[in-house]
C-alpha cells in the first residue's frame, strides 16, 4: 500500500501521465499549463526521492519542501505576528518602536498606560523630586574629552554613533550616519575599517578607529605605519583618535575581510591592495603590556597634534583593568578615554559562542573600570564612554550614574536610518541597504532622507534626557547618583544600583582600603605585564 507521504509525488506523476495526452490531442492553453505544472512537480518529487542530503526530502517528497519554507520565514513570523511588544532580541518592539518613531518625528507617548510590568524582577524607576525643573539645555549635554597632556579636547555629545566599519556598513549608510552625526552635533566613530571617502563627505566630527589590522595607517607588513597615522590623524574633520583593545560582539577574536571584497573603496580607506585579503590578529603588535599601551597612545597623541586618544575594551580578566590603570597611575599619562563596551554583543557577526558568553556585560564592566580609576585617584582626568543596547534617555542616565561621561549607541543609529532588525547583516543581503555593500540594496537607502532621521532620533532622544533629569532635579546627567536608581532584583526585594554594584571612595586602591576583590586584583596588578604577580589564585587561597 502507498504510504501517505508519498501521496503527493504519486499525483504529481499522475497528473502528468494524465495530462500529457490531453494536451497532444486538445492544444489548449489550459492543457499545457497543467502538464507543465504536473511536469514540474514530477521533476520535483523525482530529485526528493533520488538525492542524499535531505532525508526529510527524501521520504517526503514535494510536500517536505513546506519545512524549509516555514523554517525560512519564521523569524518573521515571530516578529511580525506572534511577539508582543515587550517580547524579541536583542531589542523588542517598544524599543524598535521608540527609535522609529523618534527617528521619523511622530508622536512616542505612550496611551492609556505603560505595558512595563513594574512587579517583574529587573523593573527599575529614578525617583523624581518635589522641585522638579524644566532640565538642561539638551544641546549643552556634552561632556570635554582630553586630559592634562591633550592640547585639543573635544567637546563630545553624551549621545554618539559607535563604531561600525565602512565596508561592514554600506556607503550609503555611512553618508546617512555621517549626514546626521553633523546635523545634529554628535561624533561618528569609523570603527576599524579606516576613513572613507563617504565619512568625509558628510563634514561630521569623526572618531578614528584604529583596531589591531592598523587599517589606514598600515605598512606593508601590516604593522603600525607612523607617518600614515600622522598625514590622516591631523585631518580637520578627526576629533579623537580610538584605539580598539577588544571589542563586544566578539572580544579576543581577530578577523578577516577576505580579498575577494576588498574593492577599490574599501582598499583606499584601509590602505591595502585591491583583493588582497585583510587580517586582524587577536592583539596589537605596536606595543606590549600596559605601559606599552601607555606610551603607544602618548605617541598617537603627539603625532596626532595634541588630540584625545582613547582606548576601547571590553573587560575581560579584571586584574588585567587594573594593570593598565595602574601604568596610568604611575606614568602620569596614558588615555584621555576609555570606551567601555558590553558582552552583550553588537552590529559585528560573532561565532555563537563569542557573542553568548565571552565578554562582561556593560553594566558590570563599566563599574569595575568607573571603580578601578576612582580607586585609583586618576578619574578627574579620564573621560568614560558606555556602549551597549542604548535606545532611550533612560538608558543614557542609567549608564551615566554607573560612571559614564557619554554614550555611543550602533544599532540605535542603524534603526534610526532604516534597519529592521532582520540580523542578516553578515550575509550582504540586508533588506534595507543599511548592512550590505550591494548596490542594489545600497540605492534602496536615500542618504537625505536617513540622515535627517539620525538627527531626529539624536535630538529627540537629547531632549527627552534633559526632561528625564529636570523631573529628577538633576542639572546634568552625569549628577545621578546610582542610589538614585532603583531596581527589583526579586519579587519583594528593591535595591538601589549603589547597593548592587558598591561603589569606591577616591583613593581607596592606593590606602589599600578597596573591597577585598577589587583591591586583590589591584595589589596583584603589574604595570609592566598583563600576567599578576602574585598569582591570584594563590592571593585567593590565601584569603580564604
Amino acid at each position: 500500500m502507498l504510504p501517505l507521504r508519498m501521496l503527493p509525488f504519486a499525483l504529481a506523476l499522475a497528473g502528468a501521465a494524465v495530462s500529457l495526452p490531453l494536451a497532444l490531442t486538445s492544444g489548449t492553453a489550459l492543457a499545457w499549463a497543467a502538464l507543465a505544472a504536473a511536469a514540474l512537480l514530477s521533476a520535483v518529487g523525482l530529485h526528493d526521492v533520488t538525492q542524499r542530503r535531505h532525508a526529510i526530502l527524501r521520504n517526503y517528497p514535494i510536500i517536505g519542501h513546506g519545512r524549509y519554507l516555514m523554517e525560512a520565514v519564521r523569524p518573521e513570523l515571530r516578529q511580525y505576528f506572534i511577539e508582543d511588544d515587550l517580547d524579541g532580541r536583542p531589542y523588542n518592539r517598544e524599543q524598535r518602536s521608540l527609535v522609529y518613531q523618534r527617528a521619523k518625528g511622530v508622536s512616542d507617548y505612550d496611551p492609556f498606560g505603560s505595558e512595563v510590568d513594574a512587579n517583574a524582577v529587573g523593573y527599575e524607576w529614578i525617583g523624581h523630586s518635589m522641585a522638579a525643573t524644566h532640565g538642561p539645555n539638551p544641546a549643552g549635554l556634552r561632556v570635554r574629552v582630553g586630559g592634562p597632556h591633550c592640547a585639543r579636547p573635544y567637546e563630545m555629545s553624551l549621545l554618539n554613533v559607535s563604531a561600525m566599519s565602512f565596508g561592514s556598513l554600506g556607503p550609503s549608510a555611512i553618508r546617512a550616519l555621517g549626514r546626521g552625526a553633523e546635523a545634529a552635533g554628535f561624533a561618528h566613530n569609523t570603527g576599524e575599517g579606516g576613513i572613507s571617502a563617504y565619512h568625509l563627505e558628510s563634514g561630521a566630527d569623526l572618531v578614528w578607529q584604529l583596531g589591531t589590522g592598523y587599517f589606514g595607517c598600515r605598512a606593508k607588513d601590516g604593522t603600525f605605519d607612523a607617518d600614515e597615522f600622522a598625514e590622516r590623524a591631523r585631518h580637520e574633520q578627526v576629533k579623537m583618535i580610538e584605539l580598539k583593545l577588544s571589542q563586544g560582539a566578539k572580544p579576543g577574536h581577530g578577523g578577516i575581510l577576505p580579498g575577494h571584497k576588498v574593492t577599490e573603496e574599501i582598499a583606499a580607506a584601509r590602505g591595502v591592495d585591491v583583493g588582497t585579503s585583510c587580517l586582524s590578529p587577536p592583539s596589537h603588535s605596536a606595543f606590549e603590556g600596559p605601559d606599552g599601551l601607555v606610551a603607544f597612545v602618548d605617541r598617537l597623541r603627539e603625532l596626532s597634534g595634541g588630540k584625545p586618544v582613547g582606548v576601547k575594551l571590553c573587560v575581560g580578566l579584571p586584574h588585567e583593568v587594573l594593570a593598565l590603570v595602574r601604568a596610568m597611575e604611575s606614568s602620569g599619562s596614558g588615555p584621555d578615554y576609555i570606551a567601555v563596551d558590553g558582552g552583550e554583543g553588537g552590529t559585528g557577526a560573532a561565532p555563537p559562542e563569542f557573542g553568548d558568553h565571552v565578554g562582561t556585560p556593560l553594566e558590570e564592566g563599566l563599574v569595575l573600570v568607573q571603580n578601578a580609576l576612582v580607586g585609583a585617584g586618576i578619574r578627574d582626568r579620564v573621560a568614560v564612554v558606555a556602549a551597549g543596547k542604548v535606545t532611550s534617555a533612560m538608558d543614557v542616565l542609567r549608564l551615566c550614574a554607573l560612571g559614564a561621561d557619554a554614550t555611543n549607541a550602533a544599532r540605535a543609529f542603524m534603526m534610526s536610518i532604516g534597519c529592521i532588525q532582520a540580523q542578516v547583516c553578515h550575509t550582504n543581503h540586508c533588506p534595507v541597504g543599511v548592512a550590505t555593500m550591494d548596490p542594489g540594496r545600497n540605492r534602496g537607502l536615500d542618504p537625505d532622507d536617513k540622515g535627517l532621521r539620525a538627527a531626529r532620533f539624536h535630538r529627540s532622544t537629547m531632549a527627552s534626557l534633559g526632561e528625564l533629569c529636570g523631573a529628577a532635579g538633576l542639572e546634568n546627567p552625569r549628577d545621578c547618583e546610582p542610589a538614585r536608581i532603583r531596581r527589583r532584583t526579586a519579587p519583594d526585594t528593591v535595591r538601589t544600583l549603589a547597593d548592587i554594584h558598591g561603589f569606591e571612595p577616591p583613593g581607596a586602591l592606593l590606602r589599600g582600603e578597596a573591597r577585598p576583590e577589587l583591591q586583590a586584583f589591584w595589589d596583584a596588578a603589574r604595570a609592566h605585564s598583563w600576567t599578576p604577580d602574585p598569582p591570584l589564585a594563590r592571593t585567593e587561597s590565601a584569603e580564604r
